[in-house]
């Protein structure tokens, strides 16, 4: 069964009225507060991890260097 264009235009007129409700309520806002959060975390958790190798691989290169020098 295939709906009308109105029918259609009406659906996302409703769905969009309750999109905009739904972004209002404080709850909502809380949880993507949550969320922007924990990506923020995640982000500094991740660049912390690769300085860590960075530094571990110009540990090595030096202790090869050495070693190859000796």
């Amino acid at each position: 069964m295939a709906l009308s264009g109105t029918c259609k235009f009406l659906i996302g007129v409703a769905v969009g009225a309750a999109a905009v409700t739904l972004v209002r309520t404080q709850a909502f806002r809380k949880g993507c507060a949550k969320v922007m959060s924990a990506g923020l975390q995640l982000k500094e958790d991740a660049s912390e991890f690769v300085e860590s190798l960075k530094e571990d691989a110009e540990d090595i290169k030096a202790e090869a260097t050495a070693k190859a020098k000796a």
